[in-house]
This record gives structure tokens, C-alpha cells and sequence, in this order.
């Protein structure tokens, strides 16, 4: 059985995500999740804050300045660590690649996929499209062994309904990663993988010393 996600842990690796793409404190956190309706995240904004204490106890985030604007306090801003980077990674390819009853798991994990590497990201949805192959293929079996036993449809309805659900499941990721194969669906740049293409366009544009 896959280990149930909670709402703790889809705070914490909204926080990582976040924190991936550039240093923030957590009242620009909070404003984040509200503006782009991440609304799989609940408890807000105490949440938030549990979050990021816990997160930099565990050494995931760090402390690196403090802003203030206008009279308001001031407030600590935080940037992902190398051990924060690699937890992400491997929160997030758990959350693709195991199929979950709590829906808002993979509404999470698609919401923040772009956080890994395209082919992580590939491999990941792939390990759930076959977990979900088997699931439809075993709902199949149960309902054909159901009808021929002589049961009445009414008392299938559930079976049905969540066999009709992985199914479409299924075909929407079947489609995903159809248009991530063709480049329909293009992948962003991660954070440091821009910095660096950054750092070797300059490189190239820069002048020869002079001899």
C-alpha cells in the first residue's frame, strides 16, 4: 500500500519548489500560492510557516538575509540547500510515480513537476502509467468475475466507477507524455540550469583580453 500524503507534506515540497526558483520569505511564499491558485494547499498561512520551521530544522532551507518594507517587521528569507534539492527530487518522483487515493497528491505533483529534470520527470510518469495498466487490468478481472458469478450491475457500480477513473487517468498521462516526447508540452529551464547557460552565454560575448 503507498504511504498516504498529507497536507504537511504537500506544504513542505510546495516551499522547496518555490525556494528552487529563487530565495523568498514566507509571506512571499504565501502571496505565490495564493496568486497561481495552488489550492491543494490548505491550512494557510499557519501551515506555511510550520513548514518552513521544519524545513530549515532539517537542514533543508537556510536563513540568508532579512527584508523589511516600510514599518511592517522584518522578515527572514530563505533559499533551498543541496540536501533541500535532492529531498525534492525525491518527494516529487515518489508523488508521480505512485498512484494515491488522495486526488490533490497528483494535482500537487504535476503543479511542481517542472522542479525536476525532463527525464526524471518522463521516467517518474511512466512508473505510474504502468502501476495504473495493472490497476484498470486488475478492475477488469474483478468485474468480469463479478458478472459471471451472476451479481447484479447495481451492486458493481463502485468497481466500475473506479475502474473508469484510473482509466482516464491513464489516457490523460498517456497523452502528457506524448506531448512531452514530441515537444508540444515544452519543459522549462531548472533554476541552476539557467544560471549556468547564463554564466557561458557571457562567456562566449565576452571580449578577448588584449595580448
Amino acid at each position: 500500500m503507498p504511504r498516504r500524503s498529507t497536507n504537511r507534506d504537500l506544504v513542505e515540497v510546495t516551499v522547496l519548489a518555490l525556494l528552487l526558483q529563487q530565495p523568498r520569505h514566507p509571506y512571499e511564499l504565501h502571496r505565490f500560492i495564493l496568486d497561481t491558485h495552488k489550492d491543494y494547499v490548505s491550512g494557510l498561512p499557519r501551515s506555511l510557516y510550520h513548514a518552513v520551521d521544519r524545513l530549515a530544522g532539517e537542514g533543508l532551507i537556510e536563513p540568508v538575509d532579512t527584508a523589511r518594507e516600510g514599518r511592517r517587521p522584518e522578515r527572514t528569507v530563505y533559499r533551498i540547500t543541496e540536501e533541500g534539492r535532492a529531498e525534492l527530487t525525491t518527494r516529487l518522483r515518489r508523488m508521480l510515480e505512485r498512484p494515491d487515493p488522495d486526488t490533490t497528491v497528483l494535482t500537487a505533483a504535476v503543479s511542481l513537476m517542472a522542479c525536476l529534470p525532463l527525464d526524471v520527470a518522463e521516467s517518474s510518469l511512466r512508473t505510474r502509467v504502468a502501476a495504473l495498466e495493472g490497476a484498470v487490468a486488475g478492475a477488469d478481472a474483478t468485474l468480469t468475475g463479478l458478472q459471471e458469478s451472476g451479481l447484479p450491475r447495481m451492486l458493481l457500480l463502485e468497481v466500475e466507477y473506479e475502474r473508469a477513473v484510473r482509466a482516464a487517468e491513464l489516457a490523460w498521462l498517456r497523452g502528457l507524455l506524448d506531448d512531452l516526447r514530441t515537444g508540444a508540452l515544452a519543459w522549462p529551464a531548472l533554476p541552476q540550469e539557467a544560471g549556468r547557460r547564463a554564466a557561458g552565454d557571457e562567456r562566449q560575448v565576452s571580449p578577448p583580453e588584449d595580448s
